[in-house]
């Protein structure tokens, strides 16, 4: 019997297939078992028209043999078999798909109703990544003589006829001797082959079956002293059923209800807290696919070390083909945890990526809209809890509302909520919604924290004419902002930096003139603190507060503090453009006017110790701590 060669252009894909295409060896079974799948879809299908199948669902399987000894591996199936000619083409050259031609063979209109898993005909050699041999023994459904195919990978194969009882395929997998980088032997252990079904194929339709040994208690016939039954314990093997079948998701909301999904959800993910939402769908159109998605009711525990990331499992027809599925879903939805299952995913030869990913965008459109639909639904019906959600993946949708330059922000603006103090949060709508007729600004103050930023002494005025304030506490606040724009036709105001506009033209010419009039002590000021502080001027919205500390240019206190803890140096060093507003009105002014005039020693304490105020009440560390102590008491 001579050997025959792959072609040259198949050894060079067998090639890389064994060493590049694949990332994780033990998809091997995933391959194999589909496979087997697909060949008892095939008869399956047969047996509705030929009587001579002779066999009913119930009858159809996959057996998983391992023979420690003889290191080898056996998937077995009783499916539709492969003849000589078939073995030939579809074994013998790689990258012809004897799944995919049986689909184009049939009928348009009957081709729709059979699944088949492998369409590009490589998963089968995946089985040379942890063996060093593969022998195939097959037989055709409707033919009395069987086929052997054995080969060793890219030097070649032999066929050769043979006489097999019964129709399916047997692969049988001798495995690679042990190394140091790799184990193989692990997969011929129960233990290894029964997660790794759990893992991939629990859903493939038909039952894979395997013999499993465990201990049983039996009676002995003997008895205790105290005349109780003697039991020992012995080892029985089983066979057992290692997959389930039928996926939770692919059943129907009459079968199955959202407690029995919450569940399933739980002991899945070993998550101890309810879910705060959950999704369920099942679509037939453009694209067939059903879903089951679960917005996480708190952070995951792993938080620190990148595990809380949510991410959705993708299936097709059953079989896992990704487990974490990074183009389904935006960054801004990363926390959803689930699945999605559908026939209609085009694959490329590893499964491992996926060749098209229109149907994926589709898919993900779809469920986007179908997310925030539910979350929107949490935030009428249940603010309270979506309080809680938005706590814990808050962050997440403002990066996506800052994302790609404000791509998304019209999609995410209204999921996202905002403190007006530190118990009461709203939407931007429900703020503008509640906004008196007066108002025609959304205010906005940022700060450490939400107390700190609402006794901001450039707040007072704001809030003695009855205006609520959004209490930002990180830079990323900003951003959104930034990003948004603005809502339903307002404007954002930043209470620190920006025009508050309750001035009429004359306070504006006559605060002007005043600032003209106070020009040399302005200076002085500004001189007297030294090199952190860039102005001073006279405020235009302190009513009872002496002084304030604002900022200048796009850089804000709160964004200073950010990149204070920035990974560079360069970052650290940033420093937001320092201006100290002095409030006319107030008795310290009078003060620090008067020792202007006549002690100007006086004078210059007197503004360093305003500075200092002033970055206490902004929630800025005062620079020279000492100096401001001595400096005050100085003054007594």
């Amino acid at each position: 019997m001579s050997k025959k060669q792959f072609k040259a252009e198949s050894k060079r894909l067998l090639d890389l297939m064994i060493n590049s295409i694949y990332t994780n060896k033990e998809i091997f079974l995933r391959e194999i078992l589909s496979n087997a799948s697909d060949a008892i879809d095939k008869l399956c299908y047969l047996g509705l028209t030929d009587d001579q199948v002779g066999l009913n669902r119930d009858d159809f399987k996959i057996e998983i043999l391992v023979d420690k000894d003889a290191r080898t591996i056996t998937v077995r199936d009783n499916g539709i078999g492969m003849s000589m000619e078939e073995a030939e083409n579809n074994l013998g050259v790689i990258a012809k798909s004897g799944s995919y031609q049986f689909k184009g063979e049939m009928e348009s209109d009957k081709a729709e109703d059979i699944s088949i898993i492998g369409q590009f005909g490589v998963g089968f050699y995946s089985a040379f990544m942890v063996a060093d041999e593969v022998t195939v023994l097959t037989r055709k459904y409707g033919e009395a003589q069987g086929v052997q195919w054995v080969s060793s990978g890219a030097d070649g194969y032999t066929v050769s006829p043979i006489e097999k009882e019964s129709v399916g395929t047997d692969v049988i997998m001798h495995l690679k001797a042990d190394s140091e980088e790799e184990i193989y032997g692990s997969y011929l252990e129960v233990w290894k082959i029964k997660a790794l079904v759990k893992k991939y194929s629990d859903y493939v339709r038909w039952p894979i079956r395997m013999d499993v040994e465990h201990q049983e208690r039996y009676e002995t016939g003997e008895k205790n002293d105290d005349g109780s039954p003697k039991y020992d314990y012995r080892m029985v093997t089983e066979n057992e059923t290692l997959n389930s079948m039928i996926p939770i998701w692919q059943r129907s909301k009459n079968d199955v209800t959202d407690d029995d999904c919450i569940a399933w959800y739980k002991e899945k993910n070993r998550d101890r807290k309810d879910p705060c939402a959950l999704v369920r769908v099942s679509a037939e159109g453009q694209v067939s696919y059903k879903a089951m998605l679960f917005v996480p009711g708190e952070q995951n525990e792993n938080v620190f070390s990148g595990d809380n990331k949510g991410g959705i499992t993708l299936y097709s027809n059953g079989v896992m083909i990704m487990e974490k599925c990074d183009k389904l879903l935006h960054e801004y939805f990363d926390f959803v945890k689930g699945v999605v299952d559908s026939p209609d995913l085009s694959l490329n030869i590893s499964r491992e990526i996926l060749q098209h990913d229109r149907q994926l965008r589709i898919i993900g459109q779809n469920l986007e809209k179908r997310i925030k639909g539910e979350l929107e639904k949490l935030l009428r019906d249940d603010k309270p809890k979506y309080e809680e959600f938005f706590r814990n993946f808050g962050n997440d949708l403002k990066v996506g509302v800052c994302d790609e330059y404000g791509r998304y922000k019209d999609f995410l603006r209204d999921l996202l909520l905002f403190y007006t103090s530190e118990e009461h949060m709203v939407t931007l709508k429900e703020y503008v919604e509640n906004m008196p007729e007066s108002q025609k600004s959304i205010y906005y103050a940022t700060s450490a924290s939400v107390k700190q930023a609402m006794n901001l002494p450039q707040c007072q005025e704001v809030r003695e004419r009855g205006y609520e304030i959004i209490c930002l506490t990180s830079p990323l606040d900003e951003m959104v902002l930034d990003a948004l724009r603005e809502q339903d036709g307002k404007s954002f105001c930043n209470v620190v930096t920006d025009d508050l506009g309750f001035e009429t033209e004359e306070e504006k010419k006559a605060a002007e003139e005043r600032d003209i009039e106070n020009k040399e002590l302005l200076d002085f000021v500004k001189d007297s603190v030294g090199e952190g502080l860039s102005k001073v001027r006279l405020s235009r919205k302190l009513s009872t507060q002496p002084c304030c500390l604002t900022t200048e240019g796009g850089l804000t206190l709160e964004m200073e503090r950010y990149f204070r803890h920035g990974p560079s140096e360069e970052m650290r060093k940033l420093r937001a453009t320092r201006v100290l507003e002095l409030n006319p009105a107030h008795h310290s002014f009078e003060v620090l006017k008067a020792a202007f005039e006549s002690d100007k020693d006086k004078a210059k304490r007197l503004s360093r110790v305003l500075y200092a105020l002033a970055e206490l009440s902004a929630g800025v560390d005062v620079e020279e701590p000492i100096e401001f102590v001595e400096a005050v008491a100085e003054l007594f």
